[in-house]
């Protein structure tokens, strides 16, 4: 709690499905969080998740680098947690220019204005596991080469690249995080599995597996994730720590259509089958994490099961629904 009290802590991303809990939790902490937004949605954190009123809001795009010196000076931010992208793998297979914007540009910027600010100490950029691509062993290990060749893959990969060239090129104080698969209440993004099989099983409709429902990832619920980036920037004054990328994650992969299946009988809907599509495309088969540098180093663990981060997810679900007016 000492720690963040007061400390006046920039969140990119902070209006989506990760960064809104995150700043839902150092808010809680007592820090002054700033959550940058691009565009007033309906569907944000700050409005599903309650912010409003307990966060500032900055408009500005990350492909602005003015407005982020702007709003870095402003606010005199000291912590920068870089978790705004473009995060849809489908949506990157579509559009990789737009992805490339967003989360390559976007890095460098958010780099380049925290390198120009020297009120900023910390800068958290949040890469993922798709970075580390196809690998002959699993689990991938922070010392896995970063191997992402489809577009949103190479551009986690790139902005990943980019965090340590500052580190080493310029001494700006970064860490990267390489987080598996998150999931939890007010993801609105329902082309991803778990939020949409929760809605379509809550509502009757049938959820569409869009690949043969064998590949295995490796799922992290989202309450975890963000004591991760608490523990990981708390603790960057440590030699152990600066310029290094951390794993989070669970080490316990899951194929697709046993998650489904898990999902189905916590909601109640045992009998309840999918339709499996088999057509994803730029996929990888198997991906799951090392998370004992975490461990070791920052004393790390995650605390929820698949079992009860689920419970929780469905429960939360439920609730908006209702308030929704969709059950």
């Amino acid at each position: 709690m000492g720690f963040w009290k007061g400390r006046r802590v920039l969140i990119t991303g902070g209006d989506g499905f990760v960064g809104g809990w995150l700043a839902r939790a150092l808010a809680g902490l007592g820090s002054r969080v700033v959550v940058l937004c691009r565009d007033q949605r309906q569907d944000s954190s700050l409005h599903v998740l309650e912010l409003r009123g307990k966060v500032d809001e900055a408009t500005g795009d990350l492909v602005d680098l003015p407005a982020l010196l702007r709003i870095l000076h402003e606010y005199a931010i000291d912590t920068c947690f870089h978790l705004g992208a473009q995060t849809l793998v489908q949506t990157a297979n579509r559009s990789p220019l737009s992805t490339f914007e967003s989360n390559i540009k976007g890095t460098w910027n958010i780099l380049e204005a925290c390198r120009r600010t020297p009120a900023v100490k910390r800068v958290i950029i949040a890469s993922s596991d798709k970075a580390y691509g196809a690998q002959k062993r699993l689990p991938y290990t922070e010392d896995s080469p970063l191997a992402g060749v489809f577009p949103y893959d190479a551009s986690k990969a790139c902005a990943d690249i980019l965090a340590r060239s500052y580190f080493i090129s310029y001494g700006l104080p970064v860490v990267v995080t390489r987080n598996a698969n998150t999931y939890g209440g007010a993801d609105m993004n329902f082309s991803r599995l778990v939020p949409d099989a929760i809605r379509c099983l809550l509502t009757g409709k049938r959820f569409e597996i869009r690949s043969d429902g064998t590949p295995q990832r490796d799922y992290m619920y989202v309450k975890d994730a963000v004591a991760g980036y608490i523990a990981l920037a708390q603790q960057m004054d440590r030699r152990e720590v600066l310029g290094e990328a951390f794993n989070f994650g669970t080490g316990q992969p899951i194929a697709v259509l046993d998650l489904y299946r898990r999902v189905a009988r916590l909601c109640g809907k045992p009998k309840v089958r999918p339709k499996v599509l088999g057509k994803a495309a730029n996929e990888i088969d198997r991906q799951y994490l090392s998370c004992s540098k975490a461990r070791k180093v920052l004393g790390w663990r995650p605390q929820y099961s698949l079992e009860v981060g689920l419970k929780e997810t469905i429960a939360w679900y439920k609730t908006y629904l209702k308030k929704a007016g969709r059950r």
